[in-house]
């Protein structure tokens, strides 16, 4: 599978990242690992330096917490596997910015140029609609936007994994 595109859903420390690098490896191809997740307080933080020390060190690393479809077309190769870790803190970037417009813009982007994308591409993202509705309009804005791009994504992917307690299971395409 060169030519592929994986969606990897699961809830916080479910393995889904685990899994995706699992996957990029296995496809023996150069693999370029871009991060959204910004540093905003020391648990963050620690989370970025654990995420880096599991990562394999020869791995190309690439950080864009907003302008993921530039990114991903210009890295995006027939005989490269593209590795987003993770939609969901995207999303939340492109929620909170002060510029209105980023949100939409980027989002369209994101979502025009997925379909167009050479090489082995894996997406993770966080699934975060299983529970309550939250309290407050930014959280279920949240919660609706990711929601309605998980399904998008899902839709353009050949495999769509959902991961809980660190076992992947396959909603669309085979293992």
């Amino acid at each position: 599978m060169t030519n592929s595109k994986t969606f990897i859903l699961g809830g916080i420390r479910s393995g889904k990242s685990r899994l995706a690098e699992r996957l990029a490896i296995q496809s023996h191809l150069p693999v370029i690992y871009i991060a959204t997740a910004t540093i905003q307080d020391a648990e963050m933080q620690a989370r970025i330096e654990l995420h880096r020390a599991n990562r394999p060190a020869h791995w190309q690393v690439m950080e864009e917490p907003l302008q993921l479809a530039a990114v991903l077309s210009q890295q995006a190769a027939e005989n490269h596997c593209l590795l987003v870790d993770c939609l969901t803190l995207w999303l939340t970037n492109l929620l909170l910015h002060e510029e209105r417009t980023v949100f939409e813009r980027e989002h369209a982007a994101f979502l025009s140029v997925l379909p167009t994308l050479p090489g082995r591409i894996i997406l993770v993202s966080n699934e975060t609609n299983m529970g309550v509705i939250p309290m407050g309009e930014l959280s279920r804005r949240y919660c609706d936007e990711a929601g309605k791009l998980h399904q998008l994504i899902a839709r353009q992917c050949e495999q769509v994994i959902l991961t809980v307690a660190g076992l992947p299971h396959y909603l669309k395409g085979s293992s």
